[in-house]
């Protein structure tokens, strides 16, 4: 009976924001209209699929947009559109009027060549370098950053790196830390990978390499290393998100259902299930959190009585929501369905992959991780007790600093 009690309330709950979306639709045009030179365009009028986007930009259901609520609204759009135009940015290399205009947010605009901030540390740094050096790419996962890498795991390997010459490389992805974040930008496999090629493996010339990646960017990780199987040393991915019991036309769909379901608790996954399902209400969030973070990281350090703030807060403000919202449709959700494909490359081109997951890992489940094993037998699968898709990494560092040392040695010496 509770259960029924509570499946009616959230039914409720989200009806109501099915309606505050439609509301936020109107008003965001009316408003880019007159603000922006280049209004961009929302999902919510259009569907048609186009091949490199995923089905769930222009497949989320929603009860009022389907009954034509924003039909109502053309006229008073049209009226809004031969008005002239300020226009307080230009194309879409500027932030968005709703978007932080501070420093720190947009200071990758001012770089006349636009490539991904990148973080490189040698080891051993007390000798002098050597051609034969072996290169790890890290790729972050969703609202994260290369701080990630650099804070947690980069000093607990400086030790076990001393019998070989490692050059590492942290990477803030497309959208996000300091790297740009252009609204003209869809956030594709495509866009990543291309990203990558210009900003890590054409300027640093690998010839070689190995990739670790976590959540999302395991994703990024399998496309990268499919394109260069055979540049590629060995994967390793870390909690991935990978689904495979549905057929390709519904994956996507699948994969958001999963990951971002309808829920009201934890906090967590409801924040996750606005942000993810709901065009406008998740950019009028951004609006009042990211746009706001300064404030919002003052009050933070005022209540817990910190001097500083910690990087894996910082990190997740550090994005628009053009950013955030195309890589969670077109790379998490999307990419799904591309995924078994590229694993099935690296295979037959005898990559070692390796998987690390936690077995209490409620964001992206170990079952996923477990069918990629069965079918890809070549596939390694080491299951982490009691852990879950941070504590996978953040709570056992040393341990997990070792583990890459391993693979990289094997990799090597094959």
């Amino acid at each position: 009976m509770k259960r029924k009690v509570l499946d009616i309330f959230t039914f409720l709950v989200f009806l109501f924001f099915d309606f505050v979306d439609v509301v936020l639709c109107v008003t965001y045009q009316l408003l880019d209209q007159f603000l922006e030179a280049k209004p961009f365009p929302c999902y919510c009028g259009n569907k048609e699929e186009m091949k490199e986007l995923s089905e769930t930009l222009v497949g989320r259901e929603n009860v009022f947009r389907e009954m034509g609520f924003l039909r109502f609204a053309g006229k008073l759009l049209e009226f809004g559109k031969k008005k002239e135009k300020g226009g307080v940015i230009n194309g879409g290399l500027g932030n968005r009027w709703s978007d932080c205009g501070c420093d720190s947010c947009v200071s990758w605009i001012k770089e006349s060549n636009q490539r991904l901030h990148v973080v490189v540390t040698e080891f051993p740094q007390d000798e002098p370098r050597r051609e034969t050096s072996e290169n790890v790419i890290f790729l972050h996962g969703f609202l994260s950053s290369s701080s990630f890498w650099t804070q947690i795991v980069f000093k607990h390997l400086s030790e076990p790196l001393k019998q070989q010459m490692y050059r590492l490389i942290a990477v803030d992805l497309l959208g996000f830390g300091k790297s740009p974040k252009p609204n003209e930008s869809l956030y594709t496999l495509k866009d990543h990978v291309e990203m990558i090629e210009k900003s890590v493996i054409f300027p640093y010339e690998l010839s070689s390499f190995h990739l670790v990646a976590h959540s999302m960017g395991c994703t990024i990780a399998l496309a990268l290393a499919a394109k260069y199987p055979m540049l590629v040393k060995s994967v390793t991915l870390v909690a991935p998100a990978y689904f495979s019991d549905a057929k390709d036309g519904t994956r996507s769909s699948m994969v958001l259902n999963k990951v971002a379901r309808k829920t009201l608790w934890p906090p967590l996954a409801f924040g996750k299930s606005i942000m993810s399902w709901y065009e406008h209400l998740g950019r009028f969030s951004c609006f009042i959190i990211c746009k706001n973070h300064t404030t919002w990281e003052r009050i933070f350090m005022l209540f817990t009585k910190r001097r500083e703030v910690s990087f894996i807060v910082k990190d997740l403000t550090k994005h628009t929501h053009h950013s955030a919202w195309h890589n969670m449709h077109n790379v998490i959700c999307g990419g799904s369905k591309f995924m078994d494909d590229y694993v099935e490359i690296l295979v037959n081109a005898k990559v070692k992959v390796r998987v690390i997951h936690g077995d209490q890992d409620s964001t992206t489940p170990l079952q996923g991780s477990t069918n990629l094993k069965i079918k890809f037998p070549r596939v390694e699968l080491n299951i982490v007790q009691n852990a879950d898709h941070s504590s996978v990494i953040l709570h056992r560092k040393r341990d997990f600093a070792k583990t890459l040392q391993h693979i990289w040695a094997a990799s090597t010496y094959d």
